[in-house]
C-alpha cells in the first residue's frame, strides 16, 4: 500500500513537471518571435526592403500605364483591327422574324452577304453557316454598305464603317423593298476609347503614387504619407496581381517597422 501511494505522488509529480516544461517550451517559443519581430521592427533593413517592394509594385503600374496610353486604345478596344489599324473584320449574323412569339428569331443558313465600297463595288462577301454567322475579313476602315438579300423577305442594307461593331445583327422580313439601316452614326467607340484612355491615365498616376510611395517609406519621415501613397500605388493592378502583390508585402514591412518614422517616433516620445 505504501508502495503504491509512493508511485501515485511520483506519477503526479512527474506530470506537473512535464506540464511546466511544455508550458515553459511554448513560452520560451512565444518570446523568441516576439523578439525576433521586435528585431525587425528595429532594423532599418525592414524598412528599405518595403520600401523597395512599394517602389517594384508601382513602377510596374507605371509601365503598364505607360504602355496603354503609347497604345493606339481604339485598337485594344474594337479587338478587331489589324495592326496597322486600316483594316478590320466585319462580322454579324442573320436570323428570321419573330412570329407571334412562338417561331422565329433563328439563324437563317445560305445566306449571301455582299460588301460594297464607297464606288458601288463588292469589296467583300460571304454566306451564313448553320447558326446564321457570317465573317467577312480585310475590310479598309472606311464607309461601306452591308447588303443582306434574300428570295421572298425585304433586302436590307447596312451602311456602317468596320470595326466600330464587334456584331451586327439583321432581322429578314418577309416582304419586298429595301430596308436601310444607317449605323455610321451610332458607334460608342469614341466613348469606350476615353473610358479606356481614363484608365490608362489613372493606372499611371497610381503607379506614380505607389513610387513616391517607396521614396517616403526609404526616408523614414512621414508614415502617414508613406501609407496614403502606397495604397494608392495598389490600385494600379499591375499585371493584375503580382504589382499589388508587391506593394502589399512592402506595406506589411513598413507597418512592422512604423515606429522607425519620425511622425510616430516623435508622438511615442
Amino acid at each position: 500500500m505504501m508502495n503504491t501511494l509512493i508511485r501515485l505522488h511520483y506519477l503526479k509529480g512527474m506530470r506537473r513537471y512535464s506540464m511546466t516544461d511544455d508550458f515553459d517550451d511554448e513560452l520560451d517559443s512565444s518570446s523568441g518571435l516576439q523578439l525576433w519581430l521586435s528585431d525587425l521592427s528595429t532594423d532599418s533593413a525592414t524598412r528599405n526592403l518595403g520600401a523597395a517592394l512599394i517602389g517594384i509594385g508601382g513602377l510596374l503600374g507605371l509601365i503598364i500605364g505607360i504602355m496603354l496610353i503609347s497604345g493606339n486604345v481604339s485598337d485594344i478596344l474594337s479587338g478587331q483591327l489589324e495592326e496597322s489599324g486600316g483594316t478590320a473584320d466585319v462580322e454579324g449574323i442573320v436570323i428570321s422574324e419573330l412570329v407571334s412569339n412562338s417561331s422565329g428569331a433563328e439563324g437563317v443558313s445560305d445566306i449571301e452577304v455582299l460588301l460594297y465600297d464607297g464606288d458601288g463595288l463588292v469589296i467583300g462577301t460571304d454566306s451564313t453557316d448553320s447558326g446564321g454567322r457570317f465573317s467577312i475579313e480585310d475590310v479598309p476602315r472606311r464607309p461601306v454598305k452591308l447588303e443582306v438579300a434574300h428570295p421572298g423577305n425585304v433586302t436590307v442594307h447596312v451602311l456602317l464603317i468596320p470595326g466600330d461593331y464587334s456584331q451586327i445583327t439583321i432581322t429578314l422580313m418577309e416582304g419586298e423593298g429595301t430596308q436601310v439601316l444607317d449605323m455610321e452614326g451610332e458607334s460608342y467607340l469614341g466613348e469606350s476609347v476615353m473610358i479606356a484612355t481614363i484608365f490608362a491615365v489613372f493606372t499611371l498616376l497610381t503607379g506614380f503614387a505607389g513610387i513616391a510611395g517607396g521614396f517616403e517609406a526609404r526616408k523614414g519621415i512621414s508614415y502617414r504619407k508613406t501609407w496614403w501613397l502606397s495604397f494608392l500605388g495598389l490600385w494600379s493592378g499591375a499585371l493584375i496581381f503580382v504589382g499589388p502583390l508587391f506593394t502589399l508585402s512592402g506595406m506589411g514591412l513598413v507597418g512592422l517597422s512604423r515606429g522607425q518614422f519620425y511622425d510616430v517616433h516623435s508622438k511615442e516620445d
